[in-house]
């Protein structure tokens, strides 16, 4: 087997990983709201994500295309490359996940991409119009039109339900979450498997498998990222799920309803037109601006400012995990630096999966009170199930945020 066949292979299994972490780390965007409220339990809307992840993903390869050829220059891309970019999304998306943060998976990609494209090259390979025009300024207004959609949705419906019995118009838009909730999977589908689609196709022209002129990835190509996502979301990002179900408001089924749908249309809209959105950041915002729309809800900023924090240094973070792998596998060069690249991922894998078992969170705690910090409320590992949680003290969570209601 040459070289370039065994890199070619390495870069495609570390691509579908990057998507596996991509299907986790984003369950909470279509599903955190509707497990908050009641209206699925958390394995049934997992299961019901993944299936809509599955079919989004046939549906447009639009993103696909704009990861491909959009922000770097495709004839300086190589195969090491891409297994470096590949390895700054992974790592930068577990680190967050164990942190309970809902930072953007695609711009961890992007970033990793970035970052060893300007080790390897310089600058100059950087298609920086393209990185602005599709990326920085995209997330910006979706993530803004979201939190304004959300509260407008928020603030009518309350309006339109005030004096009815609160029962009664719980459950009914408990329903309606479900719709509202499959729409959003469905829309993360269209989304968010693209972007690997466009590595790998990337990967393909780099080894001359396919044209530098072709428009579309090979049906394999979006097979198999349809599939690895779809896993992904079926195993759940409880940990994320629980930071946006519980973290960031109380939310209640008209809530969750309207942050759905205004996250279902800004993503559909944005995939229509083939930007490479962070739908993290759009679900966020959606989950943020149905707690500014009720009247009197307590939204945690403190919280929130944790997560804006993370958005704004993921695009360089993850950019120095991926030049830092890109220098270390060229160094070495051969099959030993890709070998070695690869087994340094997996062990920082196992290392954060290790420190995350110390507090599990999963479908029997997610929705447990949030006492301050993504732990806080979740008793102790070993306690029996049904015992109450520990108490909160500083020493064990930290101070609690501040809680600000919403006017």
């Amino acid at each position: 087997m040459s070289l370039e066949l065994f890199l070619l292979i390495i870069v495609v299994i570390t691509a579908l990983a990057f998507d596996f972490t991509n299907g986790f780390h984003d369950t909470g965007n279509a599903m955190a709201t509707s497990i908050a409220s009641g209206a699925l339990s958390p394995k049934a809307a997992v299961s019901l994500s993944a299936v809509l992840n599955l079919l989004g993903a046939f549906l447009s390869t639009a993103v696909a295309a704009t990861i491909a050829k959009g922000l770097v220059d495709a004839n300086l891309v190589t195969l090491e490359l891409l297994f470096a970019g590949l390895v700054g999304g992974i790592v930068w998306n577990l680190l967050t996940w164990l942190l309970g943060i809902p930072s953007s998976s695609s711009h961890a990609l992007i970033g990793g991409i970035i970052g060893a494209m300007i080790a390897a090259v310089g600058g100059h390979g950087v298609l920086w119009t393209g990185v602005v025009s599709l990326v920085l300024v995209p997330a910006v207004v979706a993530a803004t039109l979201a939190i304004l959609v959300a509260a407008v949705g928020t603030a009518l419906v309350h309006r339109i339900i005030r004096g009815l019995e609160e029962k009664r118009t719980e459950q009914g838009f408990r329903r309606g979450q479900i719709g509202s909730a499959a729409l959003v999977s469905l829309a993360h589908g269209t989304n968010d498997a693209q972007k690997t689609m466009g590595v790998i196709f990337l990967a393909l022209m780099s080894y001359g498998a396919v044209s530098t002129s072709a428009t579309l990835p090979p049906l394999w190509v979006i097979v198999a990222c349809a599939t690895a996502m779809a896993a992904g979301t079926y195993m759940g990002g409880w940990r994320i799920i629980r930071t946006l179900g519980k973290g960031l408001v109380e939310i209640k089924p008209p809530q969750g309803m309207a942050a759905e749908s205004a996250a279902a249309a800004v993503i559909l809209l944005s995939s229509h037109f083939g930007y490479s959105l962070s739908t993290t950041q759009v679900a966020t915002g959606s989950v943020l601006g149905s707690g500014v729309g009720k009247p009197g809800a307590q939204v945690r900023w403190g919280v929130a400012r944790r997560m804006v924090t993370a958005w704004l240094v993921t695009l360089p973070l993850a950019g120095v995990v991926g030049a830092t792998t890109y220098l270390l596998v060229h160094a070495i060069g051969g099959y030993l630096g890709v070998i070695l690249g690869f087994a340094l991922l997996a062990m920082a894998s196992l290392v954060i999966w290790l420190r995350s078992r110390r507090v599990r969170i999963d479908p029997s705690n997610v929705n447990d009170d949030w006492q301050g910090s993504l732990t806080g409320g979740i008793g102790a590992p070993g306690d029996a199930a049904g015992a109450p949680a520990a108490p909160r003290t500083a020493a064990t969570f930290g101070p609690a945020p501040r809680e600000v209601a919403a006017r």
